[in-house]
């Protein structure tokens, strides 16, 4: 009996969500009293065995040049394939951007259920149990599987990752048979700078419609540098062409837990909390007290953006040239 986590690498690196799904995997295998197993597509090992350390027991490791950009039928047929080899009481995914994509593919393969976006796992009479947001995070949700294998997406930044397991994962190659794929993809074009993603940003400055324009988003990314911060901003700033979809927050967007999530200029409409109410603290800052984002802040200050965030920019500033 295992728990299988499908670990997911991009450019031959893997991402920190795996090690987060390693870390809950292995909290849950201590209960169950089975192994920890992952399994990797990619073209070459990135360098599987030192996973032992974030508590994999053993991987598997399907190589393949096929496997160097995602493509979803093509890794969907594998990990069914690996499932199959490793008979695991549950299968977990990291609820990234591919993950999202993968594990409904793989669920559906298989004929079993799948729990989306959990943000806390449990086992309760020897069988998994998930627990996950609805209705725009006004509401929890508690979900058990009536069979096996359980599967389940995690929101990333909720699971705390393992370190000094002091062990090192058997790594064993993993044969697959893969379909002709209707679709290849060809190159990956990807925005400049190397930003960190949204969603494994410790720390996120979102901005909203009270930052008046995309020239004032200045404001918002010094405070972010000043930070070591990534930007976020609101749907309607998304919708009026300020920023770019990808550092959308919200439902329509990307779900963030951060340690830290700072809130510009941003009421609070429900789409968007939906996407940030997790984060471990929020600090909002807001002209308007009746503004429905202080309802969930941690701080909250009422004050002219235009004002405050400079100030708190400088302020932050000359900590980090004291430290």
């Amino acid at each position: 009996m295992s728990i299988l986590v499908f670990l997911e690498q991009r450019d031959g690196k893997l991402r920190p969500v795996s090690r987060e799904a390693l870390g809950e995997a292995s909290r849950l295998a201590k209960q169950l009293g089975c192994d920890v197993v992952g399994v990797c597509l990619a073209a070459a090992d990135p360098g599987l065995a030192a996973l032992g350390d974030a508590g994999a027991d053993r991987v598997l490791l399907a190589t393949d040049a096929r496997f160097a950009r995602y493509e979803g039928a093509t890794y969907a047929a594998a990990v069914v394939q690996a499932v199959k080899s490793a008979s695991p009481k549950a299968v977990l995914f990291a609820a990234s951007s591919m993950g999202r994509d993968l594990a409904p593919r793989v669920a559906a393969r298989l004929g079993v259920g799948l729990a989306s976006d959990c943000v806390a796992l449990s086992i309760m009479d020897f069988a998994l149990q998930a627990r996950r947001p609805v209705f725009a995070g006004k509401a929890f949700q508690t979900l058990r599987f009536p069979g096996t294998p359980a599967m389940a997406t995690l929101r990333p930044k909720v699971f705390a990752a393992v370190t000094g397991a002091g062990k090192t994962a058997a790594v064993s190659a993993l044969e697959v048979t893969l379909p002709v794929s209707r679709v290849t993809v060809r190159d990956v074009v990807a925005q400049s700078g190397g930003k960190v993603d949204l969603t494994e940003s410790e720390i996120i400055v979102s901005g909203g419609r009270g930052v008046k324009g995309p020239e004032h988003f200045k404001l918002i990314e010094d405070l972010a540098e000043a930070l070591g911060a990534t930007v976020g901003a609101s749907r309607a700033v998304v919708d009026a062409g300020w920023r770019p979809h990808s550092e959308q927050v919200g439902q329509t967007g990307k779900t963030v837990s951060p340690k830290l999530y700072v809130a510009v200029g941003i009421s609070g409409a429900i789409q968007h909390l939906a996407g940030m109410s997790s984060s471990r603290c929020i600090v909002a800052i807001n002209k308007d007290p009746e503004a429905p984002i202080f309802k969930i802040a941690d701080y909250g200050l009422v004050g002219d953006l235009f004002e405050v965030v400079p100030a708190l920019t400088e302020a932050v500033r000359k900590i980090n040239a004291h430290a």
